[in-house]
């Protein structure tokens, strides 16, 4: 009796540990798909209309175009037969399980930063989703960017491994926010220029770049004279990222894509988080003085063209004065975003129009109409011209020139 009653306690004590174990498995995995959410990886792994995770997405670079990896749980075409080493191997040091080298398009120089606690949860989300026989598309590079050793170079040049490390001068809150925004979220992807080679410097980190082949300009994150948020309330950093729209401004363009696949889906505590630190990050100067760059009298014949065309196609959402209707419609008046030495993102908008992100916290957001059909581009650079300079805004004037070389950009 006794062997039966110690052989009945083993099996109930086994079951409890077999039920712990999968519900800690299930909380891994939902802490991976969070996480994988976190890092924008439905971005570039999942084409358009394509199945989730399967690749084939085509990123066009300056050296040709890189097609993206099937990162499902397939045996012959994805990463089945991966283990959890080999994944953290990829994301911390930018290699294949066999050694090969990675293309930096994948942004392995920020997932270094990435723990291996988080790592292994992402790899364990991956094994739960639906495998994909989907053969990897091979790169089409030019020569002698399709020799893969030529990125030993480049990593020797700008590749820094290792995990995040927390700041013991700042909280907990602020080293939360820095490893999301410098890790997983790979914001300096996008807002640090990139050089000829395609890398960028440490020291330039968030200072802002033309995104290379989309024709977007992503503004610097450390100075108030473009996207620095030093003088941003908590509030509207973190409406802005949650739901793409705010008091202060509006997301269009890349941003608004990475708005829409990963930070609605982050909980309050991380997007504030990722407030405090981007915050911190803003210099909080004031805007400088920018000097035109046409003849006065041609920039007096700009701005009168340019209000005739404002008070005719634009005030009645942004107002006479440029104030907007905010958070639908976003005021163009003390603007950085408008004020910034790049006049590409205010010209682009103007040409193409476009939405802010349809997210839970703004499902149905109000879009701006394209001009590019109906306005000249003299009247282009007319306009722009004059939101960037009205109302105590500081932007330099544009000429017709610049409008004419982005109305055949790409739209994503």
């Amino acid at each position: 009796m006794a062997a039966i009653c110690a052989a009945a306690t083993a099996l109930a004590v086994g079951g409890v540990t077999q039920a712990r174990a999968q519900a800690a498995s299930s909380a891994e995995v939902a802490n991976g798909e969070y996480l994988a959410r976190a890092g924008d990886c439905i971005a570039c792994h999942t084409r358009p209309e394509g199945q989730l995770f399967a690749g084939g997405r085509p990123m066009p670079t300056p050296f040709g175009t890189l097609y993206t990896s099937n990162i499902t749980p397939d045996n012959e075409t994805g990463i089945g037969k991966w283990n959890a080493d080999q994944f953290y191997q990829m994301m911390h040091t930018g290699r294949f399980p066999d050694g090969g080298l990675l293309y930096p398009a994948m942004p392995f120089g920020s997932y270094t930063k990435v723990t291996r606690k988080d790592s292994d949860a992402i790899y364990a989300y991956l094994r739960t989703i639906p495998a994909v026989k989907q053969a990897n598309r091979p790169h089409d590079l030019k020569f002698p960017y399709n020799n893969r050793s030529l990125i030993l170079g480049w990593r020797t040049l700008y590749f820094n491994e290792g995990e995040y490390k927390p700041d013991p001068k700042q909280s907990e809150e602020w080293n939360r926010g820095a490893y999301l925004v410098e890790g997983l979220g790979h914001c300096a992807m996008c807002h640090t220029a990139i050089n000829a080679l395609g890398g960028s410097s440490e020291s330039q980190a968030f200072q802002g770049g033309l995104i290379p082949m989309q024709n977007w300009y992503a503004p610097s994150l450390t100075s108030n004279k473009e996207a620095g948020l030093g003088d941003w309330s908590l509030k509207d950093i973190t409406d802005l990222l949650k739901t793409g729209v705010s008091a202060r401004g509006a997301v269009y363009g890349p941003m608004a894509e990475v708005v829409y696949n990963s930070l609605q889906y982050l909980n309050d505590s991380d997007t504030r988080a990722m407030a405090v630190y981007l915050k911190s990050l803003g210099q909080g100067s004031p805007p400088e003085a920018a000097t035109s760059k046409v003849p006065s009298p041609e920039s007096s014949l700009l701005l009168t063209l340019g209000k005739t065309i404002y008070d005719g196609q634009c005030a009645s959402c942004h107002g006479a004065q440029g104030l907007g209707k905010p958070p639908h419609y976003p005021p163009l008046a003390d603007n950085q975003s408008i004020q910034m030495p790049s006049a590409v993102n205010p010209i682009r908008m103007v040409l193409n129009g476009g939405y802010p992100p349809g997210t839970a916290g703004n499902p149905r957001p109000y879009g701006m109409p394209p001009f590019a059909q109906s306005l000249s581009d003299d009247e282009v650079a007319a306009v722009v011209t004059y939101i960037r300079t009205a109302w105590g805004n500081r932007g330099a004037a544009v000429s017709a020139r610049e409008a004419n070389a982005l109305r055949s950009a790409p739209l994503d």
